[in-house]
């Protein structure tokens, strides 16, 4: 018997002639955060939507806590909560009806309802701002509810879709420690983000997906590893100037440098050592950097040796639609 709260393989989704889904195997240790990291269109969030019943899946198979997605859907539903990266919730409805009604949706026991209700709202800083009309809430108010409401029913298994997209920071450090909460209760969550930070603070274990694949899968520190100990960063005036000085260091005894803008990187595992010799052969062509840096690898340096690309164009943007939503 597989003790995974959520086991994937083979999953395949097409939209047209887009493949959302390339074969994607995943499998979720219970009471974890798990996070599935990528850029959108990746293929997050259609794997979200097919772990949730919202979609059915061309190829393979998935289940939660045993139950399978395709074949016992209304077992699932009954076994997870959603909040996805724009809060579903009524803003004609005030905080608590909102809750009141999914409550009911839900299938709860009316006499359990009201309790919960205030419970949820107790425990997410909305008591004050109960029975005012959800559409007067702040953004992280608006998330904070939905988080809410994904929990009335107590399920086991959590699915965050991009939760803090658009949010202040102050509003995602605290849906972050709420998050932190519930693993410590014993919930599952899956979490799909964008954001290298956000997966690197709260995931235990972390897939990496792009174009619809998984390209890398662990825990952040052992990604992290796999890049070396340190990471040199060295910058120029312009592009220009930082393709010139890489020019420079690439016969050295070392690791190939990346060009990102007017920066120049290179990681290894002795990196104090690596950052003299590039300044000596720097400046034996009378190529001066600018700033110097020395630090350990993060996540973005991960994606970006496996992807070419970085995962995230800014960080935490506001509220982005995303165009191709349906096949994300």
């Amino acid at each position: 018997m597989n003790d995974s709260a959520i086991v994937v393989e083979g999953l395949r989704k097409r939209f047209g002639n887009v493949v959302a889904l390339d074969g994607i195997d995943l499998d979720v240790p219970p009471g974890t955060v798990y996070g599935l990291l990528g850029p959108n269109g990746a293929g997050k969030t259609t794997a979200v939507r097919i772990l949730t019943t919202i979609l059915s899946p061309d190829g393979g198979h998935a289940s939660v806590l045993g139950h399978d997605v395709a074949r016992e859907p209304d077992a699932v539903r009954h076994l997870i909560g959603l909040a996805g990266q724009f809060a579903a919730i009524d803003g004609n409805l005030t905080g608590r009806e909102n809750l009141r009604l999914i409550g009911r949706l839900t299938q709860l026991r009316r006499p359990v309802i009201g309790p919960r209700t205030a419970e949820l709202l107790n425990r997410f800083g909305l008591t004050d701002a109960a029975d005012r009309p959800a559409r007067t809430y702040s953004g992280g108010m608006r998330r904070r509810l939905d988080v809410a409401a994904a929990l009335v029913h107590r399920p086991p298994v959590l699915f965050l879709d991009e939760p803090t997209t658009g949010l202040d920071p102050q509003s995602r450090n605290d849906l972050w420690t709420m998050i932190r909460e519930l693993v410590g209760e014993g919930t599952t969550v899956l979490l799909t983000t964008q954001y290298l930070e956000e997966a690197d603070r709260l995931a235990s274990r972390i897939a990496v997906i792009d174009d619809g694949r998984v390209i890398a899968e662990g825990t952040p520190a052992a990604l992290k590893s796999q890049m070396g100990s340190t990471v040199v960063e060295i910058g120029f005036g312009d592009p220009a100037s930082a393709s010139a000085a890489a020019r420079v260091v690439t016969p050295l005894d070392g690791p190939d440098p990346e060009v990102d803008g007017d920066l120049l990187r290179l990681t290894a595992d002795d990196g104090a050592r690596l950052l003299m010799d590039v300044l000596r052969a720097l400046d034996a062509q009378g190529v001066a950097p600018a700033t110097i840096a020395l630090r350990d690898p993060s996540l973005d340096d991960v994606f970006l040796t496996l992807t070419g690309h970085r995962a995230e164009p800014a960080p935490f943007p506001g509220p982005q639609p995303d165009p191709a939503r349906g096949a994300a």
